[in-house]
C-alpha cells in the first residue's frame, strides 16, 4: 500500500509537471502574439530574399498559387495550404496588434476602467471589425455573380474549374480566419458557451475545406455572407453595453435579433433546402474538373463514382481530374451544415432569454458569456495604479527565517532567534518547485513595470494571472 501510495504521488508530481510547462508554454505564445507573427513573417521576407533557390517554396506563402496566364484566372491544389498559413500568421498578429496599440486604448478613453473589461471589449470590437470587412467583399463577389438572388444558379456552373483571384483570396482568407479563430477560442478565458463555440467553427473548417475541395465554392460564399453579417452586430452591441450606452446596446441587441433569425433560420435554411432540391436536378453526375463536361451520368458504374471522401477531396488531390457529386456527397454536406444550423438553434433559445430580459427592463446582457463585471478580484486602475487582485485561496506557510546578524549593540555576542514567517499566497504560488527564477524583467511585468521580454512589447498583458485566464488553462 506504501508503495501505491509513492507511486501516486510520484504520477502527480509528473502531472503537475506537465500542466506547469504547458501552462508557462500557453503563456508565452498568448504573451508573445506580435513578436511571434512578426519573426515569422521576417524569416519569410529573408529566406525569399537571401535564398534564390527556395523562391519557388516561399512564394506559395504569400502568392495565391495554380494561376493560369491563358485565362488570368486561377485553378486549385495542395499549395493553397502555404497561402492559408500565412494569413493565420498575419491575422495572429494583426488581432494583437489591434486589440493592444489601438482597441484597448480606445476603451481606456470610452471610461472603461477594469483590465478584464478592456479586453473584453478589445476581443469583442475585432470579432466586429473583421466580419465587416469579410461580409462586405462577399455581398460584392455575389453581387457580380450569376447567383445572386438566384439560388439554382449556385449549382448551375459546377464543377467551375477556374475562378477569380478575387475569389480564391476571399475563400482562403476565410478559411484562414476561422483556423485561427479555434486558436483564438482557447486563448480567450472561456465562456459558457465554449463548447459549441468550439464545435461550430470545426463544423465551419470543414465545410469550408470541403467545399472548396469539391468545387462548391459559389455555395460555400453564399453561407459566409449569411454567417458574418450577424457576426458584425453582436460584438457591437457588446461593445456599446461594455461603454455603457444602455439604450443603445439594447436597440442594438434588437436589429442583431431580428438579423440573427432571418440570416440564420431564413436564408441559410433555404439554402439547405435549395441543396437538396435543386443540386440534383442540375448535377448529378460525374464531370471532367478541367472542363466542366459531362463524363458519364451514371454515377453507380462509374469508378468512384458512388464514393463520398474522394469526391470530397478532388480538388485538393486531383485538380483538373473528374469528380462525381452523389447523394452520399450531398447528404454529407446536408449533414454539416444541418449540424451547424443545430448549434446556432441552441445560441438562439440563449438569445431569446436576453430579449426576454430585455423586454422586462433588465438590459441586454449576453447569457452566452460569463459576467465581466460581477468578478470582484479584477484589477481597477485608481489614479494610475493598478490595485493586485487578492489571492484566490490564502494558505499559511511557515518557514524558518535565516539568522540575523548581531546588532551593533551586542558586540556580536548575542543572535537573534528564529521566529517563524507566515504569508498567505494564492493557488497560482504553490508550485513554487516548478517556475522559473523570476528575471527583473519578469519582476517588472508582475509589478505592472514596463520591462520588456523581447524585441516587441505587448502592453496589457504584464498581469501572469491574466494570460493563464485568457488561456483557459485554469
Amino acid at each position: 500500500a506504501a508503495a501505491k501510495h509513492v507511486s501516486d504521488a510520484r504520477g502527480n508530481v509528473k502531472q503537475m509537471k506537465n500542466d506547469s510547462l504547458l501552462r508557462v508554454l500557453c503563456a508565452y505564445v498568448v504573451e508573445h502574439q506580435i513578436g511571434i507573427s512578426v519573426n515569422l513573417l521576417l524569416l519569410l521576407i529573408l529566406t525569399h530574399g537571401l535564398f534564390p533557390r527556395a523562391r519557388p517554396l516561399t512564394r506559395k506563402f504569400y502568392e495565391l498559387s495554380y494561376h493560369d496566364a491563358s485565362t488570368g484566372k486561377y485553378t486549385q491544389g495542395w499549395d493553397d495550404l502555404c497561402f492559408v498559413v500565412f494569413w493565420v500568421v498575419v491575422l495572429t498578429g494583426l488581432r494583437a496588434a489591434l486589440m493592444d496599440y489601438i482597441l484597448k486604448p480606445a476603451a481606456r478613453a470610452g471610461g472603461i476602467r477594469k483590465s478584464r473589461v478592456r479586453l473584453r471589449f478589445a476581443e469583442q470590437a475585432w470579432i466586429g471589425i473583421y466580419p465587416t470587412g469579410s461580409w462586405s467583399l462577399g455581398m460584392y463577389i455575389m453581387y457580380h455573380s450569376p447567383y445572386w438572388l438566384n439560388l439554382r444558379e449556385m449549382w448551375a456552373s459546377w464543377p467551375s474549374p477556374q475562378m477569380d483571384g478575387l475569389v480564391k483570396w476571399y475563400y482562403l482568407v476565410q478559411f484562414a480566419f476561422w483556423l485561427q479563430q479555434i486558436v483564438v477560442v482557447n486563448i480567450e478565458e472561456r465562456r459558457k458557451d465554449y463548447a459549441q463555440m468550439f464545435t461550430h467553427h470545426i463544423f465551419t473548417c470543414t465545410l469550408i475545406f470541403f467545399s472548396y475541395g469539391s468545387y462548391q465554392i459559389p455555395a460555400g460564399i453564399v453561407i459566409l455572407c449569411i454567417m458574418d453579417v450577424v457576426d458584425i452586430l453582436l460584438p457591437l452591441a457588446k461593445c456599446l453595453k461594455y461603454l455603457k450606452f444602455t439604450t443603445a446596446c439594447d436597440i442594438g441587441f434588437g436589429v442583431f435579433l431580428i438579423t440573427w433569425f432571418i440570416a440564420r433560420h431564413l436564408c441559410y435554411l433555404l439554402v439547405c433546402w435549395s441543396l437538396y432540391a435543386h443540386a440534383p436536378q442540375i448535377i448529378y453526375g460525374c464531370f471532367s474538373a478541367s472542363s466542366g463536361a459531362l463524363v458519364s451520368s451514371d454515377i453507380s458504374n462509374y469508378p468512384g463514382g458512388t464514393e463520398i471522401m474522394s469526391n470530397l477531396m478532388v480538388g485538393w488531390t486531383n485538380p483538373g481530374g473528374v469528380i462525381c457529386f452523389n447523394p452520399q456527397t450531398r447528404w454529407t454536406f446536408l449533414a454539416l451544415l444541418l449540424g451547424l444550423q443545430v448549434i446556432t438553434l441552441i445560441w438562439f433559445g440563449m438569445i431569446i432569454r436576453v430579449a426576454w430580459g430585455v423586454i422586462m427592463g433588465r438590459g441586454a446582457d449576453d447569457s452566452r458569456s460569463d459576467d465581466e463585471d460581477g468578478d470582484e478580484s479584477e484589477d481597477e486602475e485608481v489614479d494610475g495604479q493598478s490595485r493586485p487582485p487578492p489571492p484566490t485561496a490564502a494558505i499559511s506557510l511557515s518557514t524558518s527565517l535565516a539568522q540575523r546578524p548581531p546588532s551593533a549593540g551586542s558586540n556580536g555576542s548575542q543572535s537573534s532567534r528564529s521566529t517563524p514567517y507566515e504569508e498567505e499566497v494564492g493557488v497560482d504560488e504553490l508550485y513554487l518547485g516548478m517556475r522559473r527564477t523570476p528575471s527583473p524583467r519578469m519582476k517588472r511585468m508582475r509589478s505592472g513595470g514596463k520591462g520588456r521580454t523581447s524585441a516587441i512589447s505587448i502592453p496589457g498583458h504584464s498581469d501572469p494571472k491574466d494570460i493563464l485566464n485568457r488561456i483557459g488553462c485554469e
